[in-house]
């Protein structure tokens, strides 16, 4: 039965009277506990950088004095030792330490600063561990010359310790803590780096910032469920940077470190990119300030990895492969477009939005529900009155035989059933809880909070028996319903109280959040983009009108219930020796929930082995994308799993990919999905998008039109939005229906080219979505780029990202040398060296170029991936300025783990001539249509295929096009059978 308003409000109303009287509401209805809004609070706190009480560590701290040092072939060690009275400014400090310094690749050097007795009679410091997330160690193979390492390491005792390392082929010092001491306490480590003037730095995530992070701001990471605030702390823990220094350099080739951001494209210049990766679990800030980076832990250790690049994408593939693992291979089925909505009611609907689709002929590859499949809000079931199990498994068998697949959403938390109640049996926690798999209070009782569905225990990955506990669920569940991948929610993770609230409450069985639901009384979604007042201008007064209302009703409300502010009173707490206060430690993080077990679990839940919550909250989402690899593993043994999971951590990649979260139907948040895609590039999860169209809030036509344009262009394309906001599939306005087929005709097609770039993102570490400066280091011009991306190394999207613009303004990097052609009129583009060119851009039409010197596999696109891949193959060859150009393209099944026989085809193009190299054994019989030659400075028309004469050419002289047709016939049998020249004069 579904929830009217004003049943929802009957419930709360009577709920409340419980709360305030102990009474029993005389409703005809049975009364409902919901937990209060109250337990969501955590305690009043004063971020530490916010703090005018605070005390600057760098001030009463005396460092460390390094003694016994020890020199071997791969580095060195020593002991670092107090050099003076202990400061115990935000913990206990730590008397001894122990430093190891390790050249473990040509690559890689690794700086760690650990406590040098830890051992379970000193339970004040936890060191991450290797179980957990995995230590890079010396590369087997590699035989150590330091002398000729590039990077360079060197330490003083002048005044206290400190150490730098250095690139050597530069002179340049990449990291130097010299002027700052080292603080190593039990709850607080700080080290500090200078930095360069105008330095470039970018990573540190998940945060919703620019690409470059700029030098006054304080990234903090510590994984929170909240809805994508600008420059807060979200989702995902990823501690890794990469810093980029240009270098000018001179007739004499003389390099001189720019420090301006202003640069003169006249004049040469170099970059080098270098890596720094902390591994470290624990709450974090990092501080980017004018000429320095300070880094700040709540615990762990000073696990330091630099890689030296010096590109940087020699260092991403460092930092994968030597580091934190390769991203996972995706199926192929993963590239086409994915539908969503929290609100989509039962089969019927969504059935009904599967055939709007296929009317409108807007290709869906597959369909995604929301919580609102389950029954009760409970993982792994389905509500038998509206997504019942027999009339979901029609509708998906309907749905494979189209080719199309099916996504469900699976929250992190599992209800705990009343167990006075015989009909709430929940077997998904019986089984768990036989297993004695949940997270526990400090006195060994289960930990419970509350989510979704009411008071809810959580998965305690630490303990043997949860990932196949969880395995089985999902194995039982597909038996029931086929889904094709899993889309993992709330797994920072998150609890609607503070503590475990549910402890002797769970017989009062809540069904509701303690927090109203977008559409319900007093939380009515009004929103809408920027602009909307402009182009909609009558229902954006009625919308301004009924919002008026609706604040006015609820301040009238909150001040009858608000008493009259006073000076904050902020908790601030003090270390113990040798005891640490986990829930409020006495440094405080800039977290955006403030209290560390806001919308968490609380920092003193303790694992089955006895580490606390604290030490490894971080983690939590990595290890459910580990356990759910596992799962649709034991449900597809032979295929690879299809996971989208909210929090990461450093390696996730190798098991899933990521959306963007809680965004808002705003144009800001359009723009900022290409710098957090750019960043998740670096942090080795590409398969990366965004709630496109927006998630919070209503969207409009206008905003839609552009985004679904973007999004296109993006590994992971979806759109999804929030209950009881209007609805935005591309089909409900007219002018987004016919923008979204176009873009969508270009991503169909360059299918074969995406699914390269991910086979070689999966085994060399390339990165899919890359920045201007990446792909061009040697313009320091390019190094805030981030309105306009790549895509790989062949494409280039300018999208227009403001609202009511019609044209968009545009760099194109590297010329003279590098030619640009326009996707849609395939002519080159004229454009001089550090120009911002204005580009006409109606609406419906999203600038794209091709880069000269590629080669791009392309298949005439169908309704479907399945459809693609039936279809012909094609070539656009882009020839740069001499003449030439090269690509690749990657065939296997598309969906196995390990696929039994794969195709690696390569194409060169230079003088007048297309050659291709194949090699592999997977059979693939499509024949190929067509080839396109771009920038051909004079061709008579005269093709020939293996010295065979081919008659569907035709050449235009003014746009420099070659078009090659009719190749199907010397071609059948398959494209990639073998080998062959094509040759045009």
């Amino acid at each position: 039965m579904a929830w009217s308003p004003s049943r929802v409000a009957a419930v709360l109303l009577s709920s409340f009277l419980i709360l305030v009287s102990g009474q029993t509401s005389t409703s005809p209805f049975r009364t409902i506990f919901t937990v209060p809004a109250s337990a969501g609070n955590g305690a009043l706190l004063i971020p530490n950088i916010q703090d005018p009480q605070a005390v600057d560590v760098q001030t009463v701290c005396p460092g460390y004095t390094a003694s016994n040092v020890q020199t071997n072939d791969y580095g060195l060690s020593a002991s670092l030792t107090l050099a003076g009275k202990a400061c115990n400014v935000y913990g206990t400090d730590v008397e001894t330490l122990s430093l190891a310094v390790e050249y473990q690749s040509a690559q890689r050097l690794s700086v760690n600063i650990y406590p040098s007795n830890v051992d379970a009679s000193n339970s004040s410091h936890y060191i991450l561990s290797e179980q957990l997330v995995p230590r890079p160690s010396r590369d087997s193979d590699y035989k150590s010359d330091i002398k000729d390492h590039d990077l360079q390491f060197s330490w003083s005792n002048d005044p206290t310790f400190s150490f730098t390392v250095t690139r050597k082929s530069t002179g340049d010092v990449i990291y130097s803590s010299k002027g700052s001491v080292l603080v190593y306490e039990d709850q607080f480590i700080e080290f500090v780096s200078s930095l360069p003037e105008n330095y470039n730095l970018y990573g540190l995530g998940e945060h919703i910032h620019g690409l470059r992070l700029g030098n006054n701001y304080t990234a903090t990471i510590y994984a929170a469920d909240v809805g994508d605030p600008i420059d807060y702390n979200i989702y995902g823990s990823q501690p890794f940077y990469l810093d980029t220094r240009y270098f000018e350099v001179d007739s004499d080739g003389k390099k001189t470190l720019v420090t301006s951001n202003a640069t003169d494209p006249s004049k040469e210049y170099e970059s080098y990119s270098h890596g720094t990766y902390l591994r470290n679990a624990h709450g974090q800030e990092v501080l980017l300030r004018a000429e320095n980076v300070t880094w700040r832990t709540l615990g762990g250790s000073i696990d330091l990895f630099f890689f030296d690049g010096p590109s940087q994408a020699e260092v991403t593939k460092a930092y994968q492969t030597g580091a934190i693992g390769l991203p996972a291979m995706q199926q192929y089925f993963a590239f086409g477009y994915h539908q969503c909505r929290w609100g989509y009611k039962n089969w019927t609907q969504l059935n009904e939005v599967v055939e709007t689709f296929k009317k409108f002929d807007i290709p869906l590859e597959t369909i995604w529900t929301d919580i609102d499949y389950m029954d009760q809000y409970r993982d792994f079931t389905n509500d038998e009155n509206t997504f019942s199990v027999s009339e979901g498994q029609k509708f998906l068998s309907q749905l494979h035989a189209n080719g199309q697949h099916y996504v469900p959403i699976v929250d992190s938390a599992i209800y705990i059933p009343n167990p006075n109640n015989a009909s709430d049996a929940y077997g998904v926690y019986t089984r768990g809880n036989d297993s004695n798999v949940f997270l526990m209070n400090p006195d060994g009782s289960q930990y419970i909070g509350a989510v979704w569905p009411g008071y809810t225990v959580f998965p305690d990955w630490h303990c043997d028996d949860s990932v196949p506990w969880w395995s089985n669920e999902m194995v039982q569940w597909h038996k029931n319903i086929q889904f094709d991948g899993i889309w993992i929610d709330m797994s920072e993770v998150s609890s609607f109280c503070v503590g475990s609230c549910g402890s002797g409450n769970v017989t009062l069985n809540p069904v509701h959040p303690p927090f109203s639901l977008p559409g319900e009384p007093g939380n009515i979604v009004y929103d809408y983009p920027e602009g909307f007042n402009i182009t909609n201008s009558t229902e954006a007064a009625s919308v301004s009108a009924a919002s008026s209302s609706a604040a006015s009703a609820t301040a009238t409300a909150t001040a009858v219930i608000t008493s009259s502010s006073t000076t904050p009173d902020y908790l601030r707490t003090t270390p113990t020796p040798g005891v640490r206060n986990v829930n409020h430690p006495p440094y405080v993080i800039n977290n955006v929930q403030g209290d560390l077990a806001v919308h968490a679990v609380s920092p003193n839940a303790t694992h089955h082995d006895g580490i606390e919550e604290y030490d490894v909250h971080n983690l939590f989402g990595h290890q459910i994308l580990n356990a759910t690899y596992q799962g649709l593993l034991a449900v597809f043994p032979k295929k690879r799993p299809f996971i989208i999971g909210r929090s990461t951590f450093a390696g996730s990649g190798k098991w899933a990919g990521h959306w963007g979260g809680d965004n808002a139907s705003k144009w800001y948040y359009m723009y900022f999905s290409i710098p957090q895609a750019l960043s998740f590039s670096l942090f080795g999860i590409p398969m990366f998008g965004v709630d496109t169209c927006g998630f919070n809030g209503n969207s409009d036509e206008e905003l839609c039109n552009r985004w679904m344009q973007l999004s296109a262009f993006f590994p992971f394309y979806r759109n999804h939005n929030v209950l009881s906001a209007i609805s935005q599939e591309p089909y409900i306005w007219a002018s987004v229906t016919e923008a979204t087929k176009t873009a969508m005709q270009i991503r169909y097609s360059l299918l074969p080219y995406l699914y390269t770039l991910f086979h070689a993102a999966h085994t060399s570490g390339d990165t899919v979505m890359r920045a201007l400066a990446w792909e061009f280091p040697n313009e320091p011009a390019l190094a805030n780029a981030d309105r306009q991306f790549l895509l790989g190394p062949s494409l280039m999207v300018v999208p227009v990202l403001e609202q009511g613009a019609t044209s968009v303004g545009g760099v194109f990097p590297g010329v003279p040398d590098t030619v640009w052609y326009d996707w849609y009129s395939q002519t080159a583009v004229d454009a001089k060296a550090g120009e911002n060119v204005t580009i006409e851009a109606p609406l419906g039409h999203i600038p794209v170029y091709i880069r000269g010197g590629a080669i791009l596999p392309t298949q005439e696109p169908g309704y479907t991936t399945k459809e693609s891949r039936g279809n012909p193959w094609g070539l656009i060859v882009a020839l740069d300025a001499q003449g030439s150009a090269e690509g690749s393209l990657y065939v296997d099944d598309g969906e196995s783990v390990a696929p039994e026989a794969t195709l690696d085809v390569g194409f060169e193009a230079a003088k007048g001539s297309l050659k291709v190299q194949v090699e592999g054994k997977f059979e693939d019989a499509i024949a190929l249509a067509n080839v396109t030659v771009l920038g051909v400075e004079a061709c008579s028309g005269d093709v020939e295929l293996n010295g065979k004469a081919v008659k569907g050419a035709t050449y235009d002289g003014k746009s420099k096009v070659l078009s090659i047709t009719g190749l199907e016939e010397l071609t059948k049998g398959g494209a990639w059978k073998s080998g062959w020249e094509l040759s045009w004069s």
